[in-house]
């Protein structure tokens, strides 16, 4: 039994707490929260749980094995890091961190102390990702050239990170597990609506060694909910769309042929359209199974898919694509600002 201390109930630490404690394998000892009113929730929602308001409280307990962090991003690595020092085993929420350094230094002292680092890339565990990756692994879909995705919905407004960080880590983990490989370049662009230092719509493209490339629409600001992601390859292409329960992924037998380069006077692509197929897919609860699978690389039993390796990877890209953006916002509006000056000027 892995007895676990919870840091955070909000929205996404009442998830855990619950998948936790339905666990076999973990024992949920403890949970932590700096407001009075979520730890009066929590002694009356979990009795026989301890309740306290630092995270040193739990990190500090020597019956505790491994503390899962659930709180904004910015505390993630003191938290962690303190708790990988104090020899407990630790579960991120995504993203990891906000720094490459912080990540490095986070998986070196997990190394060094022989502890599991792991981040709640949680849809690496969904039905969805995994008939996916059997589809890319099995070569059913070909050569893959694109994967395109739309992660838009109204809201909701994060207190300490922008767009691209709080939905983009979700695409990047999904795309890395099943490509196994890193960006050689990437472009982000965005734009800040409600608040004038946080983008709230950004756009990500990024380019793979394969020759593969991927384009992310990432948006607090649309009307609607849409999680629906493209991925086409040289013999099918398929479309999944997480909120359609009852079809999440179609395979298309579909694409697109061209003469050989000998006889291209005229670049003439020819069409196939083929019959279109939809599998089923498990509808476990994917955060049962992380805590299944946190408990399974803590044994030994299996190599973590979702390692302080694998978050470092979505917090560099994370770190680049930040830097571009900032760069392009500053250029558009100091555009816009020479722009209006010079309208003025001309004004009559």
């Amino acid at each position: 039994m892995i007895n676990v201390g919870l840091i955070g109930y909000g929205y996404w630490g009442r998830r855990l707490a619950r998948n936790i404690a339905a666990d076999p394998r973990l024992r949920l000892a403890s949970i932590i929260d700096e407001r009075q009113a979520r730890r009066e929730e929590i002694a009356r929602q979990w009795p026989g749980v301890t309740v306290a308001g630092s995270p040193l409280d739990a990190i500090g307990d020597p019956s505790i094995d491994a503390v899962f962090v659930a709180t904004p991003v910015g505390s993630h690595f003191e938290i962690a890091h303190a708790a990988l020092g104090a020899g407990k085993h630790v579960f991120v929420e995504k993203p990891l961190c906000t720094s490459v350094e912080e990540g490095e230094r986070l998986i070196e002292l997990a190394a060094r102390k022989r502890l599991v680092l792991m981040v709640d890339h949680t849809f690496l565990m969904t039905g969805s990702v995994q008939k996916i990756e059997e589809l890319c692994r099995s070569g059913q879909l070909g050569t893959i050239s694109y994967y395109d995705a739309m992660r838009v919905n109204l809201g909701l407004f994060q207190p300490d990170v922008n767009v691209m960080w709080d939905l983009a880590p979700h695409d990047l983990s999904i795309m890395f597990h099943l490509l196994r490989e890193e960006p050689v370049h990437l472009e982000a662009n965005g734009y800040c609506h409600v608040n004038s230092t946080v983008p709230d719509i950004a756009y990500l493209t990024l380019y793979f060694p394969s020759n593969i490339v991927a384009h992310l629409n990432l948006s607090w600001m649309s009307p609607v909910k849409v999680r629906r992601t493209a991925i086409g390859g040289s013999s099918k292409m398929l479309v999944w769309d997480d909120l359609n329960r009852e079809e999440r992924i179609k395979i298309y037998n579909s694409g697109i042929s061209f003469q050989p380069e000998k006889d291209r006077e005229m670049i003439i692509p020819s069409y196939r359209i083929g019959d279109i197929a939809s599998p089923r897919v498990s509808e476990r609860e994917a955060l049962s199974a992380v805590t299944e699978h946190f408990a399974q690389v803590v044994h030994g039993e299996t190599a973590s898919i979702m390692s302080g390796e694998d978050g470092l990877r979505v917090v560099r890209t994370l770190v680049s694509a930040q830097e571009c953006l900032d760069h392009n916002i500053r250029t558009v509006n100091e555009r816009w600002a020479g722009s209006a000056s010079a309208a003025r000027r001309v004004a009559p």
